[in-house]
C-alpha cells in the first residue's frame, strides 16, 4: 500500500470511529472479538477435555501450570493494554508519530520480558512447580507441562500486545485472525501429540505453544497491513514518557491477570489441603468453565475499548457515555442467560470433562455458586475496561485488585476456616460480589464526567 494510500485509510478509519451510530459501531468492532473469545475459550475447555482423557491427576497437573500462563498473560496484557489504550488515545488525537512509537515499545518491551521470565523458569522449574501448588503425585506431569509453556513464552507475551494494539485500532478482524488461526490449530494438535503420538500432558503443553507461534506469526503479519500501525525497531523509546504511559494503562492488567494467577495458587494449595486432587481437577474445570462463560463478555468489552479510548481521545464524552450503557445493560442480559445454564446444568457440565464422582461432587457446588452471582460481573468488567481505555488507571486498578486480591484472597481464608471445602467452594462467588459493591463508587465519578 502506498504512502497516500496509508494516509487515506489512516483518515477513513478516524471517521469512521468517531461518527458511526454507537450501537452499530460496537456491534460491527464486537463481533470478531467474541469470536476471539469463545474461540479461544473453546480451545481453553478442549484442552482441559483432552487431558480429562489422561488421568485426575493430569487434569491437576494442568490446573496447577494454568497460574503459570496467567503470569505470563498478565505481563502481556500490561504491555498490551498499556500500549495500546495509548494508541488508540493518540489516533483520536490525529498524533500518528507517538502511535508509532508507542506500538513499537510496548511490543519489543514485552519480547524481552518473555525471554528473562522463560530463562527464569527453566532455571527454577522444579521449586516453581511446588511453589504453585503441585503435590508429589502430579510433580512430574507439572514439570512436563510447565517446561514447554516456557520456552513459549516470549511468543505468547509479544502476541498478546499485538493482538491488544490492533483491537484498540478498530482492526478487530486482523486481531480475530491471528487468536483463532492458533486457537483452531491448538485443538487439532491436542489429540494427535496426547494420544497418537503418547506425548500425554507435555503433547498437550506442545500444541499450545506452537499454535500461541501461529498466532504471533499471523497477528505480526496482520499489524503491516491497511491503515494499521506499523512495528519497527527503529520506533523502539525506552524512555519515561512511554514507561510511564504502559504503566498507567497496563497496570489494571497487571493486577487482575497477576492476581488471578496469586489466585490459582491460593486455590490448588488449599484445595490439595481440602480435597487433594480430585479438588485441584474440580476447581481447575470450574475456572475454565466461567472463563468460557465470560469470554463473549469480554469480547463484548473488547469491542467497546477502541470504541471508548478512540473517542476520549477526540474529545466525544457523550459518544463514550452512550456506549458505555449500551454494553452494561446487554453485557448483564447475556450473563443472566449463562448463568441460569450454568446453574441447572452444574453437574452434567463438569462430568463431561472429568468424569470421577469426586470431582463432580465438589464441581458441581462450587460451579452453582458462581453463577448466582455471575450477572454482577458485567458492569464490573466494563466500568473496569472503561477506567482503562480512558487512562484512569487508579481507579482501574484499585477495581482490577477487587476481585483477586482484596476480596478473594481473605475470603477463602476465611470461608475455609468456617465451612471447610464447602467455603473453598464459595469463595470466588464472595469475591464477586465483594467487587460488585466496590466497582459501583468507583464508577459514578466518571459516568458524571462524560456526562458533562
Amino acid at each position: 500500500m502506498s504512502q497516500k494510500s496509508v494516509e487515506q485509510a489512516v483518515k477513513d478509519r478516524h471517521i469512521y470511529m468517531t461518527t458511526t451510530p454507537v450501537p452499530k459501531l460496537i456491534t460491527q468492532l464486537s463481533i470478531p472479538t467474541i469470536i476471539s473469545m469463545l474461540v479461544t475459550g473453546l480451545y481453553n475447555m478442549a484442552d482441559t477435555f483432552f487431558v480429562g482423557r489422561i488421568s485426575t491427576n493430569a487434569t491437576a497437573a494442568v490446573g496447577v501450570v494454568f497460574s503459570l500462563m496467567s503470569m505470563i498473560q498478565a505481563l502481556g496484557f500490561f504491555c498490551g493494554q498499556g500500549s495500546g489504550t495509548y494508541v488508540s488515545r493518540r489516533l483520536g488525537a490525529d498524533d500518528i508519530r507517538e502511535a508509532n512509537e508507542m506500538a513499537a515499545t510496548g511490543f519489543f518491551l514485552a519480547f524481552g520480558l518473555g525471554v528473562i521470565f522463560s530463562i527464569a523458569g527453566q532455571i527454577t522449574v522444579r521449586p516453581l512447580a511446588s511453589f504453585l501448588g503441585a503435590t508429589p503425585a502430579i510433580l512430574e506431569d507439572t514439570i512436563a507441562y510447565m517446561r514447554y509453556i516456557l520456552i513459549g513464552a516470549p511468543f505468547m507475551m509479544s502476541q498478546l500486545v499485538v493482538n491488544n494494539q490492533l483491537r484498540f485500532q478498530g482492526s478487530a478482524v486482523y486481531a480475530m485472525g491471528g487468536l483463532v488461526s492458533g486457537a483452531v490449530l491448538n485443538i487439532g494438535l491436542d489429540p494427535l501429540f496426547i494420544f497418537v503420538f503418547k506425548m500425554g500432558v507435555a503433547g498437550a503443553a506442545l500444541a499450545t505453544i506452537l499454535s500461541q507461534l501461529v498466532s504471533f506469526c499471523v497477528l505480526l503479519y496482520g499489524s503491516y497491513q491497511g491503515p494499521n500501525v506499523r512495528i519497527h525497531i527503529k520506533n523502539v523509546r525506552l524512555n519515561g514518557h512511554y514507561l510511564f504511559h504502559i504503566v498507567n494503562g497496563g497496570t489494571p492488567s497487571l493486577f487482575r491477570q497477576g492476581l488471578a494467577s496469586i489466585t490459582h495458587i491460593i486455590l490448588n494449595s488449599t484445595a490439595a489441603a481440602l480435597g487433594g486432587e480430585a479438588a485441584i481437577a474440580a476447581m481447575s474445570v470450574v475456572s475454565r468453565v466461567m472463563m468460557l462463560a465470560i469470554s463473549a463478555l469480554i469480547g463484548f468489552g473488547q469491542g467497546f475499548q477502541p470504541v471508548c479510548a478512540f473517542n476520549y481521545g477526540a474529545g466525544l464524552k457523550a459518544r463514550v457515555r452512550e456506549a458505555y450503557w449500551f454494553c452494561v445493560r446487554y453485557g448483564t442480559i447475556f450473563l443472566v442467560v449463562m448463568a441460569a445454564l450454568c446453574f441447572i446444568f452444574s453437574g452434567n457440565i463438569i462430568a463431561f470433562f472429568r468424569d470421577d464422582p469426586d470431582v463432580i461432587a465438589i464441581g458441581r457446588v462450587a460451579l452453582r455458586f458462581q453463577a448466582a452471582v455471575f450477572p454482577l460481573n458485567a458492569s464490573v468488567v466494563i466500568s473496569n475496561m472503561m477506567m482503562q481505555s480512558m487512562g484512569k488507571g487508579v481507579k482501574a486498578s484499585i477495581l482490577a485488585a477487587g476481585r483477586n486480591g482484596l476480596f478473594f484472597i481473605p475470603a477463602v481464608l476465611t470461608l475455609t476456616r468456617l465451612f471447610g471445602l464447602t467455603g473453598l467452594e464459595m469463595s470466588q462467588a464472595a469475591a464477586d460480589l465483594m467487587t460488585f459493591l466496590l466497582m459501583v463508587p468507583l464508577t459514578r465519578s466518571i459516568v458524571r464526567e462524560l456526562g458533562d
